[in-house]
C-alpha cells in the first residue's frame, strides 16, 4: 500500500467521526446482540462453541467493524444476523423486535431490511445469469417491481454503484473482482435495507480496488444512511473506517472501542498485539514487526479463564482460573480482561 493510499485510509475514520456528530449526535441503535452463544456438535460428544455470550449493538447510520483471526467466530455471528443460522442461546432485536422468534411471511418480509455483501462475488452468482437477472431477482421475488421495469432498475442500481447502464447483459465471468463487488453491492442495495452485512467482502481485492470500494461504501452511507457490519481480518484496513470496533477471539468479544482510537488507545493485549503485526510503508525500520506467539486453541478444547491466556505475556494466575467479563474502561470502550 502506498504511503497516500495509507494516509487516505488513515484519514477516513476522524472524517467519518466527525461527520456522524454532525448528523447523527444521538446515537440510536438499530440492532441488538444479547447474549448470544451458538454451538455446533464436534465429534466423541463434544461441542463446539463457535460464538460465546455476545453482546453488540449497531447503530443507525453507522459503521461496526468486527476483526479477528480466521475461525473466531465472526462469520458465524453475522449469519446469524442474517438468519441464515439460529442461535443456540440469545437474542437478536431488530427495531426493538427479536427476529430469531420470527416465522414464515414475518421471517421473508424482516430479511429485506437486512441484506448482505459476501466475500466472493463470483462464487455468490449464478454464472448462467446476467447482471439484470442477479441484481433485479430480489424484486421479483418480493414482487416489487414488473419484468418490465428490470431494465430501467438494474441501470438505477448500477449507476449508484458506479459501473456503467451497458453492464446490465454481461454475464459475471465477463467482470474484474471489483466490479463483480460493486453487483454485489447492488443486489444489497436493490431492497432498500437498513442493515447491509459485509463477509470478508474487500479480502480478495488487489488494494487500490479495496480503497474504492470502502469509497463507495462511506458515501452510499452518507446519502442513504445505512448501517453496516462489516467483518474482516485486516485491522488496518477496518480500523480506517469503522466507526466503531469489536475485536474478536475464540468465539468471545474481547475489546469493544471507537474505531478512530483503535491505533493509539487500544487496551486488549490481543487487539495490540494484532496492531503490532501490521506492516507499514513509511519506511520505518525502527518499527518492529511483532507475532503473537503460538496459535489459537481449538474452540472445542477452549481452555477455562482467558481465552487468550496461551498466548499473553501478561497471563496472570486469576487468568487461567477466571474468564474476564467485558467492562466499560472508559465511555464507548469495553474491554474483557483482568489487568482492568
Amino acid at each position: 500500500m502506498s504511503p497516500e493510499n495509507e494516509k487516505k485510509k488513515a484519514g477516513f475514520a476522524g472524517k467519518m467521526a466527525a461527520e456522524a456528530e454532525k448528523t447523527n449526535p444521538e446515537l440510536e441503535p438499530i440492532l441488538e446482540a444479547r447474549h448470544v452463544t451458538k454451538q455446533f456438535p464436534a465429534s466423541g460428544g463434544r461441542t463446539l462453541k463457535a460464538c460465546n455470550d455476545i453482546n453488540l449493538t449497531v447503530y443507525r447510520g453507522r459503521t461496526l467493524g468486527i476483526v479477528g483471526e480466521s475461525g473466531c467466530g465472526k462469520s458465524t455471528f453475522v449469519k446469524m444476523i442474517v438468519q441464515m443460522f439460529q442461535p443456540t442461546e440469545g437474542e437478536i432485536l431488530f427495531d426493538g423486535k427479536d427476529i430469531t422468534k420470527l416465522k414464515g411471511e414475518e421471517l421473508r418480509q424482516s430479511r429485506r431490511k437486512i441484506q448482505m455483501v459476501f466475500q466472493d462475488p463470483a462464487a455468490a452468482f449464478s454464472p448462467k445469469m446476467k447482471i439484470i437477472d442477479i441484481i433485479t431477482e430480489p424484486l421479483m421475488n418480493f414482487k416489487l417491481i414488473k419484468r418490465s421495469e428490470r431494465e430501467a432498475k438494474a441501470k438505477e442500481l448500477l449507476r449508484m454503484v458506479e459501473l456503467p447502464e451497458d453492464f446490465v447483459y454481461r454475464y459475471p465471468h465477463n467482470m474484474s473482482g471489483g466490479q463483480r463487488q460493486r453487483i454485489g453491492i447492488a443486489r444489497a442495495l436493490a431492497l432498500e435495507p437498513e442493515i447491509i452485512v459485509c463477509d470478508e467482502a474487500t479480502s480478495a481485492l488487489d488494494v487500490s480496488v479495496q480503497d474504492r470500494i470502502i469509497e463507495l461504501l462511506v458515501k452510499l452511507q452518507k446519502e442513504k444512511g445505512i448501517s453496516f457490519v462489516f467483518i474482516c481480518h485486516d485491522m488496518a484496513l477496518v480500523q480506517s473506517f469503522a466507526h466503531q470496533l469489536a475485536v474478536m477471539y475464540l468465539g468471545n468479544i474481547v475489546e469493544v472501542l471507537p474505531g478512530n482510537q483503535v491505533a493509539h488507545n487500544a487496551q486488549h493485549p490481543y487487539t495490540q498485539a494484532m496492531l503490532g503485526a501490521i506492516f507499514s510503508t513509511h519506511m520505518d525500520f525502527e518499527k518492529k514487526i511483532e507475532s503473537i506467539e503460538s496459535e489459537a486453541p481449538s474452540p472445542v478444547d477452549a481452555p477455562p479463564g482467558c481465552p487468550f491466556q496461551n498466548r499473553c505475556d501478561r497471563c496472570k494466575e486469576i487468568c487461567r482460573r477466571e474468564k474476564p467479563v467485558l467492562k466499560e474502561i472508559e465511555e464507548g470502550h469495553q474491554v474483557a480482561c483482568h489487568l482492568f
